[in-house]
């Protein structure tokens, strides 16, 4: 396969709560899917509808064009990258690797050296959206790598975002997911603070959010988790653990630019103690709950 031909047979790996919304909406667009999952049970209602399974990346990547990686942490990307199975251990060349886990910059640095060493290709695209923006194909979408390389991927991301942005270099996605968590972080403290402050004050939560969500304070964390948490619903759109994962990563770089991010350090303290008080698994929102 050169690098200039046409992508058809996907690779994807991690079905998480938005990896198998990500996964239809590839199919639909006409792509053949091949999956691996840690858990297979997760992939079997995708493996019904028509992908098919492989036993291990380093099985699943010598059937594919362009293989797809959302994970969990960055420790779960080395292992399906450089691990004895891993994706980079047995790819041919003319491979594409596309990370969508929310990772370190110089992780995707890492993948796109490793994967120019075996004559194959990188991008780095994590996404925003939540289980939302998966399920109705509408994820901001933000990548880097090198530009010639986004274009011909452009069409897959096409199938499962909106909001398609070349962000620069290898690195450069996940620096702009940084940027996005770092203002959720913030927004999420003042959406559950508004929320509360409503309740205490004796107003109807619903109607509060009807005059400020299309107002100034509009966010989209307070038009679609707002009503989440009113309605007592604290189902994962995207996991407490995963988001504290994603703050480490922000402090880190912010700290290795010479930047103090206040509101972003203040989350990450609530936020932990909100998975030590057995919210680990649940979503983002249910920060809500610390606040009484």
């Amino acid at each position: 396969m050169n690098s200039g031909s046409k992508l058809t047979h996907i690779g994807f790996i991690g079905i998480g709560v938005m990896g198998q919304s990500m996964v239809r909406h590839l199919m639909k667009a006409g792509y053949t899917l091949h999956i691996y999952n840690r858990t297979r049970s997760k992939a079997e209602p995708i493996l019904h509808e028509g992908a098919e399974w492989h036993s291990t990346p380093g099985e699943l990547v010598q059937h594919c064009d362009a293989v797809i990686t959302m994970l969990g942490y960055p420790h779960d990307v080395e292992q399906v990258y450089w691990g004895e199975e891993g994706l980079l251990t047995h790819a041919s060349p003319g491979k594409l690797f596309i990370d969508m886990t929310t990772s370190s910059p110089e992780l995707a640095r890492r993948i796109e050296e490793s994967a120019k060493n075996k004559g194959c290709s990188a991008l780095d695209a994590p996404v925003s959206g939540g289980d939302v923006g998966a399920r109705d194909a509408r994820l901001s979408i933000m990548v880097g790598g090198e530009s010639e390389i986004f274009a011909r991927a452009k069409p897959l991301f096409e199938a499962m975002g909106t909001n398609i942005v070349y962000q620069g270099e290898a690195g450069a996605g996940q620096h702009t997911k940084m940027c996005n968590q770092i203002a959720i972080a913030s927004t999420m403290m003042g959406v559950c603070e508004a929320i509360r402050y409503a309740e205490k004050a004796g107003l109807n939560p619903d109607s509060v959010l009807q005059s400020i969500s299309s107002g100034a304070a509009g966010s989209w964390s307070l038009e679609n988790l707002a009503p989440r948490m009113v309605s007592g619903n604290f189902e994962p759109g995207f996991y407490v653990k995963h988001f504290i994962k994603d703050m480490k990563i922000a402090l880190d770089s912010a700290d290795a630019m010479g930047l103090e991010a206040h509101g972003l350090r203040l989350a990450k303290t609530l936020y932990e103690q909100l998975a030590d008080h057995g919210e680990a698994d649940s979503g983002t929102h249910a920060l809500y709950k610390l606040y009484s």
